[in-house]
């Protein structure tokens, strides 16, 4: 089977017990206004054109005029851009390629408590791609799923069957106010946690903390009367990320968040622990 990867980025720190290798697979059925991985949005590849040092000479709109017959970025505008600007955003691997890439540290990994974690955009975008990597790496390395949730219930049973943890995002507790931010309902992102929760399977909460946006009263309390609910005691924190905007003139985009990001994120901790829950900041 193929799929279709943008990064694996090695001896990663913040995806998962341990160290571990995560892999990047493209398409995304959210639009966040915080993004900080544009470039995985979009199931198909894409060419990135970086901004610093370009000379706007056009010779690589020139190249996709010639090629295809738009004046767009494609693979002719990789040689055609004489700073070496250009380059494709969406590798295709087969799962025998992608695992050997993996395993190839799978020694040092095991060692230090880590593995691989498949991450995104949405990982079970490519459902069918996750499921046969999930089984090829069974008992061979630790696996982590990075979600967001947004995924066919029946679907998503069967995923908790083949992972060893699940990396959950938890944004807004709000179905309406979820949707404006991210494009999407969280009825099914709800239902699905509910399941997980149940289930014997060890996952790990993570509510990233997105100025006026997430980090409310309102939707922290929520958040954590949810977690209540499901007899969760453990939260990570996320940070937003300010450079998020610099990615997309990568992708010829303009970054246009709905919020104040200037705005300084105060989380009371206490909050949490009210809650009897311990909440940690990543």
């Amino acid at each position: 089977m193929r799929g279709r990867i943008f990064s694996v980025e090695e001896f990663g720190i913040f995806d998962g017990d341990g160290i571990r290798t995560t892999v990047f697979l493209k398409g995304c059925p959210l639009r966040c206004s915080w993004c900080h991985s544009p470039e995985g949005q979009r199931c198909e590849t894409e060419y990135l054109r970086s901004p610093n040092g370009c000379l706007n000479c056009g010779k690589c709109l020139d190249a996709g005029e010639t090629a295809i017959g738009r004046r767009v970025l494609c693979e002719a505008s990789i040689a055609a851009c004489p700073r070496n600007l250009v380059r494709v955003c969406g590798e295709d691997v087969t799962s025998e390629e992608l695992a050997a890439r993996v395993l190839k540290n799978a020694d040092i990994l095991r060692a230090v408590g880590g593995g691989v974690t498949f991450s995104g955009g949405e990982p079970t975008m490519q459902y069918d791609f996750l499921m046969e990597m999930l089984e090829i790496l069974e008992g061979k390395v630790h696996r982590a799923v990075e979600t967001t949730g947004y995924i066919d219930e029946d679907r998503f049973a069967r995923l908790l069957g083949k992972t060893d943890l699940v990396l959950y995002d938890l944004k807004l507790m709000d179905g309406t106010l979820h949707k404006k931010y991210t494009g999407v309902d969280n009825a099914v992102i709800l239902a699905n946690y509910r399941r997980m929760a149940k289930s014997p399977l060890r996952f790990i909460t993570r509510v990233p903390l997105i100025p006026g946006v997430t980090d409310t009263e309102e939707n922290l309390d929520a958040i954590c009367a949810f977690l209540g609910e499901n007899a969760v005691s453990y939260v990570e924190l996320l940070p937003y990320n300010r450079l998020a905007g610099s990615k997309y003139k990568l992708c010829g985009r303009q970054y246009r968040p709905d919020f104040d990001e200037t705005r300084t994120v105060n989380i009371d901790l206490e909050k949490f622990e009210r809650h009897h829950i311990k909440a940690v900041r990543l």
